[in-house]
């Protein structure tokens, strides 16, 4: 009897089993999707976190303790891909004499690698000119000494005379932060600067100027072993990798029983992101559960289209002697067809979607029991989506209530409690209160994210979404079932003088009709939404990007060697739109040293853009107008002005160094408004100001950066000017994808890409089956009540106007109450994560030619619906036989 109803059901009821199916398959497709993008986020942050730790562990040996010693149990912990020596030591600073002056530094530090040390740690140290085999020199102490290439310096060693090195390079200390931190420093404690002063030397050269040192002053000598992991056995998820090189680093430091300290680098940065990962969580609870709810939601509006056959049947089955048992039994053959077809659809299809997708990665998430886990879901809502009404209609519906043509009208509780209303005025109140407080997921100006989920800021969108659909149902309901001017004036353009007729009609189906707008109008929310939030992510992302890196490429040098002395070549290259140059200086404003920039107000924004909300009180061309009409004008950050007190039109006395004797001079400015945020500035203090006046007072025209604009793509402009300037490597070209690669997405390494390309493609989809799936299904429900009216004489065109003016009552109540959904949520959803974009945006950005697409999708789904199911002529007596 099994296989004769299934042969039943696909033969009479295809569609809807087929529909049912489609749901299945999108709501485990969209959820499989979105574990795939979890899982390929937190591979990408792993290996993005990996790749940025010049050095994953810094082991430093105790005085007195044996380095071979230290260097099995190493072994022995981890598995390690390489390990070199470096020595350090105190000096009391270092001279020289060069023009007849004798310069001197404060202390410093002079350091030896052994062989092979820049082949495996090639981070470590960049040639700015000379060579690098012999002494090299920090650039800040060849700067501090005035000393290059060939000259001497000599060495204050500590209890002992100096000693005089040739100069065979000058070099940059890129990692100099972890490099000379302090290891065995508490966790709370503050991160030291690195020294200003630092030479390093060839080992044997090291060994021979301060192993005498070592022996009177052994606590001005560290050895300390460099080691880099085996980063393939790491594990993909970040807090797995976190943990395994956590539990490793303790294993070290168990086994050599204090003879040596680790400052564990890699653990550090999988620590953060492993916070950071959150981000990923934020943005699938915000994006991704929307889209599975309503796929979820739609199977259960496509198995509930059929509830009057159902009960027929079921009513025709037990006069037949068939017990409860059996009919759910029936009804669970049914289930297992839309529940098995279309779990395997929808794994297959994210499958496919994951290999055609930018930046997804199947096989992490294959390596893992999420996809059994996903099947079991969609497994679970086809059978429940099936067996509960049939269940539900089978214990409570009785033979005569199934004859009933009419059943009472009943307000539902929802409604008579006005729910949706309370749920509203909830979100209203849970998005002010965390609106207020501010949702923060921040970026600090120097690169360093840092992710805080208050997770009560999912409450708002949540009970805003819900209370808008139950809005939707009521209003939509209310203005169907009245059957007033506003239902015959949405039917009239297809129904012409039959809409009194139809209208009449379609309000004795409000509740049917309702459940369709109700579908469409969520389906086309959730586009909206994902469109525009997606649309402004981007959008903002790349304005973080250019403020971060102060252009599209921005080229960087330093007082001594000045991009700016540079500027016609990079202004010729045959991709740069426009370069400006930007002065980059440092000023006391008080005791405090800031960043101050000197900028040609009238001309910085060929090169740059500059949004009003990086200013206060006034637009950006105000602000640059005032600025150019006052010489000493002077912008100061909104720090700073809170910090000193400062009033607009003050006095401020800056000291800048003096290009002449190299000293800081007091500089008098006027205060003329408050900068918040400035291309390539911190965050937190920093001065704008005229880069003439600045140059006049400093005696020096220098300017230390370039901006510049690029015609098309900034990475190709980028290459031509790391070409042109190959002959300074102290120079630094850095374009706005270097920048957006650190700060976009999850702040650190996940890439919104995939997800955008999951929600926008599933979306389509959904908002075009909602409509026209619910409609078909409609129609083929009532073609018994279709080929009654043909077989009294209707004609097809009277006939096809019920169903024309049906699908254009669901496309005007979905678009209307979707796209006014649609824009509310993603307004909410860009004003809860205002902490992720640095300045927030000043409007959404709404993808037109996107939201037009999802329409006319949606319009010709419903199109195809009434087309395939229209009556054509005659009447069909099969249809009046069709119970």
């Amino acid at each position: 009897m099994l296989l004769l109803w299934i042969r039943g059901v696909l033969a009479r009821r295809f569609l809807r089993v087929a529909g049912a199916m489609a749901g299945v398959a999108l709501t485990v497709a969209l959820l499989a999707a979105m574990v795939l993008f979890l899982a390929s986020a937190g591979a990408t942050m792993t290996a993005r976190a990996i790749s940025a730790v010049p050095i994953d562990w810094q082991v430093q040996v105790v005085s007195g303790a044996d380095p071979d010693l230290v260097g099995r149990a190493l072994n022995d912990a981890a598995r390690v891909e390489t390990v070199h020596q470096a020595r350090y030591a105190d000096i009391a600073g270092f001279e020289a004499e060069t023009g007849g002056t004798t310069q001197t530094t404060g202390p410093g530090q002079v350091i030896a690698f052994d062989s092979f040390y820049a082949k495996d740690f090639p981070a470590e140290i960049r040639l700015l000119s000379g060579k690098t085999e012999g002494v090299l020199i920090a650039q800040q102490t060849a700067a501090n000494l005035h000393v290059g290439p060939g000259d001497t310096v000599s060495i204050k060693r500590i209890g002992l005379p100096l000693a005089d090195v040739k100069v065979a390079g000058v070099i940059d200390l890129p990692d100099a932060d972890s490099l000379f931190q302090a290891v065995g420093l508490p966790p709370q404690a503050a991160p030291q600067a690195p020294p200003d002063n630092v030479l390093v030397l060839p080992r044997a050269d090291w060994q021979q100027l301060f192993d005498p040192q070592a022996k009177i002053r052994p606590d001005t000598i560290r050895l300390q072993l460099h080691v880099r992991l085996t980063h393939a056995a790491l594990p993909a998820d970040p807090v797995s990798a976190y943990t395994f090189v956590t539990g490793a680093e303790k294993n070290l430091e168990a086994k050599v029983a204090g003879q040596a300290l680790v400052a564990d680098n890699l653990g550090s940065r999988l620590g953060a992101v492993r916070e950071d990962a959150l981000y990923a969580s934020v943005l699938f609870l915000f994006l991704g559960l929307p889209g599975i709810a309503l796929a979820v939601a739609l199977t259960f509006a496509v198995t509930s289209s059929g509830a009057s056959r159902r009960r027929m049947e079921q009513a025709l089955l037990r006069l037949r002697g068939a017990t409860t048992r059996k009919i759910l039994s029936l009804s669970a053959t049914e289930a297992a067809i839309a529940a098995i077809g279309g779990t395997v659809l929808g794994i297959v299809g994210a499958s496919l979607f994951g290999l055609a997708a930018p930046g997804l990665r199947v096989s992490v998430a294959m390596n893992s029991p999420t996809p059994f886990l996903v099947a079991l879901a969609g497994l679970f809502v086809g059978f429940v989506g099936f067996l509960f009404p049939a269940w539900r209609d089978a214990r409570w519906v009785s033979v005569s209530a199934a004859r009933r043509a009419v059943v009472r009208k009943v307000t539902p509780l929802w409604q008579r409690l006005w729910l949706d209303a309370l749920l509203l005025a909830s979100a209203a109140l849970f998005f002010w209160l965390s609106a207020s407080t501010g949702y923060q997921i921040v970026l600090a100006p120097e690169g360093v994210a840092a992710t805080a989920v208050d997770y009560k800021a999912f409450i708002a969108p949540a009970l805003f979404w819900l209370g808008m659909a139950l809005l939707t149902v009521r209003l939509s309901g209310y203005i169907i079932s009245r059957n007033g001017r506003v239902l015959r004036a949405i039917v009239t353009p297809v129904c012409g003088r039959l809409a009194p007729v139809v209208s009449a009609t379609l309000s004795r189906q409000s509740q049917r009709l309702t459940i369709g707008i109700a579908m469409t109008a969520l389906a086309i929310s959730f586009a909206t939404s994902t469109a525009i939030f997606n649309a402004t992510y981007n959008a903002q992302a790349r304005i973080d990007a250019e403020l971060t890196n102060g252009s599209d490429v921005t080229v960087s040098g330093t007082a001594d060697r000045p991009a700016g002395a540079h500027l016609a070549t990079l202004a010729a290259l045959p991709e740069a739109a426009a370069a400006e140059p930007m002065q980059h200086r440092f000023a006391y404003v008080g005791a405090d040293l800031q960043d101050l920039y000197g900028i040609d107000p009238k001309r910085i924004e060929r090169a740059t853009s500059l949004s009003d909300t990086y200013f206060s009180g006034g637009s950006a061309a105000n602000i640059l107008e005032r600025l150019a009409s006052t010489p000493d004008g002077v912008l100061v950050s909104e720090e700073t002005v809170q910090d000193f007190q400062l009033q607009q039109g003050d006095s401020i006395n800056l000291r800048l160094m003096d290009a002449k004797d190299h000293q800081y001079h007091p500089i008098p400015f006027k205060f003329i408004g408050v900068a918040r945020e400035f291309p390539t500035a911190p965050k937190d203090s920093f001065l704008v100001a005229n880069a003439a006046y600045v140059a006049r007072m400093t005696g020096s025209e220098a300017s230390e950066y370039v901006l510049i604009r690029a015609k098309g793509d900034p990475a190709t402009l980028a290459r031509q000017a790391r070409s042109a300037l190959t002959f300074d490597p102290s120079l630094k070209v850095a374009d706005i994808g270097q920048a957006a690669h650190l700060i976009g997405s999850s702040l650190t390494a996940v890439d919104l890409g995939g997800l955008t390309t999951i929600e926008l493609g599933f979306s389509v989809v959904m908002a075009a089956a909602a409509a026209g799936l619910m409609l078909a299904l409609g129609f083929i429900e009532r073609r018994r009540n279709f080929a009654i009216l043909s077989a009294i004489g209707a004609k097809p065109r009277q006939l096809a106007a019920f169903l024309w003016g049906e699908g254009l009552l669901i496309l005007v109540g979905g678009f209307a109450f979707g796209l006014l959904s649609g824009v509310s949520t993603a307004w909410m959803l860009v004003k809860l994560l205002t902490g992720v974009f640095d300045p927030p945006p000043e409007a959404l950005s709404v993808p037109w030619t996107y939201i037009c697409i999802v329409l006319c999708l949606v319009a010709a789904s419903v199109v195809a619906a009434v087309l395939s199911t229209r009556p054509l002529s005659g009447h069909d007596p099969e249809h009046l036989r069709d119970i």
